[in-house]
């Protein structure tokens, strides 16, 4: 038996893109396309459900970080709007292409580790496999919350 996977290194794997349970098979089979089942270990990622929660986080963190770098270049040179567009877009635009994959498999992992939807079975064999003194994950979050 393993140690049960923490939240942080379920997210990590995710972002990693690769397996939360495992961290050793691919948690993607195409760039957005999560597999149906680990390589490795056999996990089952078919109940993931991302949807758009992964653009809209992209969309939130490629703007927090292009806005400021576009507003410090515009007051410190005062550079031509086509010198702009030709230096933000494809910043915008590749920064967000290269953090989809991992904010969705970051999202795929807080859902796996969390039991969210599909994953609520996968969660409960994972907490009855917890070897004896320590403590599962589950209980840890409902200690917290009482304290």
């Amino acid at each position: 038996m393993t140690a049960p996977v923490s939240l942080q290194k379920a997210i990590w794997r995710g972002f990693t893109m690769k397996c939360p349970n495992c961290g050793q098979g691919r948690l993607f089979g195409r760039f957005l396309k999560v597999v149906g089942n680990c390589e490795v270990c056999g996990e089952d990622y078919t109940p993931q459900r991302a949807d758009d929660l992964p653009a809209y986080l992209v969309i939130a963190i490629v703007g927090h970080l292009v806005v400021p770098g576009l507003l410090a270049v515009e007051m410190t040179y005062s550079p031509p709007a086509w010198l702009q567009l030709l230096i933000w877009l494809p910043v915008t635009g590749l920064s967000a292409f290269f953090l989809l994959q991992p904010v969705k498999g970051t999202i795929v992992g807080l859902q796996w580790q969390t039991g969210m939807h599909g994953f609520e079975a996968a969660r409960r064999r994972r907490d009855r496999e917890v070897p004896d003194g320590v403590t599962p994950v589950s209980h840890l979050a409902s200690k917290e919350l009482v304290s």
